[in-house]
């Protein structure tokens, strides 16, 4: 863990705690580990997800930000951009430079230590408002945005209920 790293993300917790992104609470998971971060996300208004009360955490690897953290939903999500296991697939969480599997992807997409966790908010909010089923990471429901609205919409309805029984 870089003492730079450290002092960075204390920072921008308490920058965040200052001036809070609109429908996004942030904290920690623990007091002691500014590494791992506890995070809230309320759908948008005017998309599927609205009215939901989404936890996820971020998860700061020991050389940010040189490197993105990952970003995991604790809450059930069905999305096309969002693993079955929770984790968040969009680009400016993806490690810097060229990836040579993903020609769709530019470098200037994926992560670049400038950036931080407030841009990573607001790509998740925008993520939630308008996914992306080109490079989907939950095939499933890719499919089912693409071919089967209705069906998707029934999907995510019942997980944004779930959203506000948990909370």
């Amino acid at each position: 863990m870089s003492e730079y790293g450290t002092e960075l993300l204390k920072r921008q917790l308490t920058e965040l705690s200052k001036n809070p992104i609109d429908l996004v609470s942030v904290g920690l998971v623990d007091d002691s580990n500014v590494y791992e971060w506890e995070i809230m996300i309320m759908g948008p208004d005017g998309t599927l997800y609205e009215g939901g009360f989404f936890k996820a955490r971020l998860t700061f690897p020991s050389d940010f930000p040189n490197m993105p953290p990952t970003m995991t939903f604790t809450s059930e999500m069905w999305h096309p951009n969002v693993y079955a296991d929770g984790k968040v697939c969009i680009s400016i969480l993806h490690p810097p430079g060229e990836d040579e599997f993903n020609s769709q992807e530019s470098a200037d997409e994926r992560w670049r230590p400038i950036l931080g966790v407030e841009q990573i908010l607001i790509s998740v909010i925008s993520m939630l408002s308008d996914p992306n089923d080109e490079s989907p990471a939950n095939l499933d429901a890719a499919v089912m945005w693409r071919n089967d609205k209705t069906a998707f919409k029934k999907k995510v309805r019942q997980v944004v209920r779930k959203s506000q029984e948990e909370c």
